[in-house]
């Protein structure tokens, strides 16, 4: 895997996270004006590599990842934007890298079985909501373990 097609996709996971996606003419376009002029082939492959399926919504249509291989297609990722992790008795607090913030908190939002109840992501900084105070060790062990 080229280092292009590397950060090509790591866009499109970025776009799709934050954004609703309706086709690939608009994820094309989306693409181009962050610098990456890519064909409909190509965008094909990235979107089955990357484990993206297209799936009704309210709005018609829209990219989602695949619920299987979402997080383990953005756990890389992830890790690399999580900078550190604090907490005190009932909240969790993760800094990340400047303006990833919404994205990883979106990922901490689809965990499965998380314990979690909310998230409110700032520009760098993440505040973690846990159902209860008995959660908060084992919510921190699934995020350093996301770190490595």
């Amino acid at each position: 895997m080229t280092s292009n097609k590397i950060v090509r996709q790591s866009k499109i996971k970025e776009i799709i996270t934050v954004q609703e996606i309706g086709s690939q003419e608009e994820l094309t376009q989306i693409l181009k004006d962050n610098g990456f002029d890519t064909t409909q082939a190509t965008l094909s492959r990235d979107l089955h590599e990357l484990g993206i399926v297209r799936i009704p919504s309210e709005n018609g249509f829209r990219y989602v990842f695949h619920q299987d291989q979402m997080e383990q297609s953005l756990k890389p990722l992830m890790a690399m934007e999580i900078i550190n992790v604090f907490h005190n008795e009932s909240t969790i607090v993760v800094k990340t890298m400047p303006g990833r913030a919404q994205g990883v908190a979106i990922y901490f939002d689809r965990w499965q079985n998380s314990n979690i109840i909310g998230t409110v992501a700032g520009d760098d900084t993440i505040l973690i909501v846990p159902d209860t105070h008995e959660n908060v060790q084992m919510i921190l062990e699934k995020i350093r373990e996301l770190m490595g």
